[in-house]
């Protein structure tokens, strides 16, 4: 394991283990170093050196600094979002239906489309609710521009963008999501806790 960048889990400064193989980063002027899944900290200290051409050159050597470092994580197992999987025909639909109805477990479908800015940022939005209920709902978005119309009037969709709540195999409920993003996430999650 290895840190790129500043962890915001490391809490506690507290390392050892000097003996064990390093694998340094470069992270600005000191190095985050991962020995076996502990961090430490080492900073470059550099010398010039001759070689037996007569030159000099400079070498870098790293020295552990007396830093120790242990890692927390939070709950890891939830992923913070899931991306919407794309729906692009009939038979997808059916599909994504029929799997939802073995599972007796809600789908919700966000109709969008490319060119809506609304849909555009409302989708990020929905990808971290996705997070939320990743065991229990699943998520799919369909770009009305690029499926067949059939689809479209399938889901009976005059406005955009529409989230649904399919379950049973029917659309049970729906949000037109017109106004304010986080408004929209409200009555989505209302309507999730209706059919859960």
């Amino acid at each position: 394991m290895a840190v790129l960048a500043a962890n915001s889990h490391l809490s506690y400064k507290d390392f050892c283990h000097a003996d064990q193989p390093v694998t340094v980063h470069p992270l600005s002027s000191s190095y985050m170093v991962s020995v076996s899944g502990v961090f430490s900290s080492m900073r470059p200290e550099e010398s010039v050196v001759a070689s037996p051409k007569g030159r000099s050159r400079r070498e870098r050597k790293f020295v552990k600094s007396g830093v120790r470092s242990r890692a927390f994580w939070q709950n890891v197992s939830r992923p913070s979002s899931i991306e919407l999987e794309a729906i692009v025909g009939l038979e997808e639909l059916d599909q994504a239906l029929k799997q939802a109805q073995d599972l007796s477990q809600p789908i919700v479908i966000e109709w969008m489309a490319a060119w809506c800015r609304k849909c555009i940022y409302l989708k990020p939005k929905l990808e971290k609710l996705a997070a939320e209920y990743h065991t229990r709902i699943k998520f799919y978005f369909v770009d009305v521009n690029n499926v067949p119309q059939a689809l479209v009037k399938r889901g009976n969709i005059s406005k955009m963008p529409t989230i649904q709540l399919w379950k049973d195999g029917e659309m049970k409920a729906e949000v037109i999501g017109g106004h304010k993003a986080w408004l929209v996430l409200d009555e989505v999650r209302e309507m999730i806790h209706k059919f859960l």
